[in-house]
């Protein structure tokens, strides 16, 4: 085996699971619990802890799909070399490390796209234009999207003609239809991805798309009953435990995505150095984002909380659902998306739902776009100079 090849992995493999802590301190863990935080539902260190472990739970059972999409379907023609994986992956969570430092909740998604995408292209390597379009396309849309239902959510949610042991119990049918069809790994036949819908079919015996609707509806009604049922016996902590399980399901698909911008880099070396396998490298990633959402995420999560809007439960809900629902869109895709963008727009259309645009922070929302755009250009501009100077 090439000593020298196989010392750059470990040090590509080092930067990976630095860049895997950097996502936990930062967008993983911070955005999903952010609102529960701001309504006061969870305390600030609890909810670190809690991220992290369902953090990891998504990169182990769904991180696949990013991680394939970051590692070789952002550049054609090429394979990022070790000493190109080093360089992405240093300059994206070096970026992040910033964001975190000055409390700014800047992209992961547009930092590390943006680093891989310059050394790729740096190195002789062709643009995707597909894929590129089906990312901007899911980075512009996502502030109008998940902003548009959690404004409508909110809207709903206060109103007396629409009873919350109703809209709530109707919100938490939505979410478990939609979990219920989420792929997972080593579900499907012969250890393959599968989703719990088709798990349920296969022990059912029954095929088909009508096989599959009504699985997902037998789901939806018989959660929507549990949170009906809860909510008339407890309002308040009905509400309380429908947010904390929001936050937890964003916080899973927070590590699904997120993991592959750690690790997907990695991807395209493991078989040329043979000593480790896909799954390994998602456990490491996993690893990472959980230690990160424990040491690092705190500082973030209070920035999120308390300084977008003042959030009560309702408010809350109503931009966790739009946020989950986003998440595993972009999973399911292999689109590497923003948790901050995809919570921070969801808070707002929340919040002008119900206080009107005095609800929130201009300044600091400007601040924040302006670092997202920032950040994927510096990120690019800066990783295709190194790839530029230091190609093989």
């Amino acid at each position: 085996m090439d000593v020298a090849l196989l010392t750059l992995f470990a040090v590509a493999a080092l930067a990976s699971l630095f860049m895997s802590w950097v996502i936990g301190a930062g967008s993983s863990g911070a955005t999903p619990f952010a609102p529960a935080v701001g309504a006061n539902a969870i305390p600030t260190m609890r909810a670190a802890f809690v991220v992290g472990i369902f953090g990891f739970l998504g990169a182990v059972t769904q991180g696949a799909n990013v991680s394939e999409a970051v590692g070789s379907g952002l550049v054609g023609g090429v394979s990022l070399p070790a000493s190109g994986v080093i360089v992405a992956l240093v300059i994206g969570a070096g970026l992040m490390a910033v964001g975190i430092r000055t409390g700014y909740p800047i992209a992961t998604a547009f930092t590390v796209t943006g680093a891989v995408i310059g050394v790729g292209l740096a190195l002789g390597g062709t643009p995707v234009w597909p894929k590129y379009r089906q990312i901007g396309a899911v980075w512009v849309l996502t502030p109008f999207v998940g902003g548009g239902i959690a404004y409508v959510i909110a809207s709903l949610l206060p109103r007396r003609d629409v009873p919350e042991r109703f809209s709530i119990a109707a919100l938490a049918g939505l979410v478990g239809a939609v979990l219920a069809n989420v792929e997972f790994t080593s579900l499907g036949p012969g250890g393959s991805a599968g989703s719990l819908v088709d798990l349920g079919r296969r022990l059912l015996s029954v095929e088909g798309a009508a096989a599959a609707v009504g699985l997902s509806l037998v789901v939806a009604v018989a959660v929507g009953l549990l949170v009906h049922l809860d909510v008339r016996r407890d309002e308040t902590g009905a509400l309380r435990r429908m947010l904390l399980a929001l936050g937890s399901l964003v916080a899973f698909s927070a590590g699904a995505s997120q993991v592959g911008l750690a690790v997907g880099p990695l991807l395209p070396l493991l078989d040329e150095v043979g000593v480790a396998s896909t799954f390994s490298v998602l456990v490491g990633g996993g690893v990472g984002i959980l230690v990160g959402s424990w040491t690092g995420a705190p500082r973030m999560i209070k920035s999120l909380a308390q300084d977008y809007s003042s959030l009560g439960p309702r408010r809350s809900i109503a931009a966790l659902v739009p946020s989950f629902l986003i998440a595993q869109l972009a999973v399911l895709l292999g689109v590497p998306v923003s948790f901050n963008e995809i919570v921070v727009s969801a808070i707002i259309g929340s919040g002008v739902a119900v206080g009107g645009r005095e609800a929130i922070s201009a300044r600091k929302l400007l601040m924040t776009a302006g670092a997202w755009v920032a950040s994927f250009v510096l990120a690019f501009s800066l990783a295709y100079g190194f790839g530029a100077v230091f190609q093989p």
